[in-house]
């Protein structure tokens, strides 16, 4: 029987130039969040560039940034994203980021070993704008088993 993981991409668009300084405190604490990821319980893997993480990673928006990871579960992911210091970002993201008009994340079950592309997630949140929550792509609000 294959095992699966949980995948998760989350798009963000700042308000302000990655240069400006009203967003300085988000890309200065980026590395000690992600070392906090990389410690977690049922932390598997993240997206990231060169430099560590995934900021600079483009999409068709240059405001736009991404994020994605995988887990060996929803619990692992929902303890990173809601009890860690993780949460002190999520508190502080309107000052940073505007407010989302369509899915900003998305969740997913994927066979172990497979590494999602930004390709693969940024249609997962296409799809879930599209059809709501299914078992391709779900919320936290919305959870649909392993398969």
């Amino acid at each position: 029987m294959t095992k699966f993981h949980l995948a998760q991409m989350n798009v963000a668009t700042m308000r302000y130039p990655k240069d400006d300084p009203r967003v300085a405190e988000f890309f200065e604490r980026i590395d000690e969040i992600n070392a906090i990821a990389d410690a977690s319980p049922g932390f598997v893997w993240r997206l990231q560039d060169e430099s560590g993480n995934a900021t600079a990673i483009e999409t068709d928006d240059p405001y736009e940034i991404v994020n994605m990871s995988v887990w060996e579960s929803v619990d692992a992911l929902f303890a990173y994203v809601y009890r860690s210091d993780h949460k002190q970002l999520i508190a502080k993201r309107k000052d940073w980021f505007e407010r989302p008009t369509k899915a900003f994340q998305a969740l997913w079950w994927i066979p172990a070993g497979h590494t999602p592309s930004v390709d693969e997630g940024l249609d997962k949140l296409r799809r879930l704008d599209a059809n709501g929550p299914t078992a391709d792509a779900f919320t936290f609000k919305t959870l649909f088993p392993s398969p």
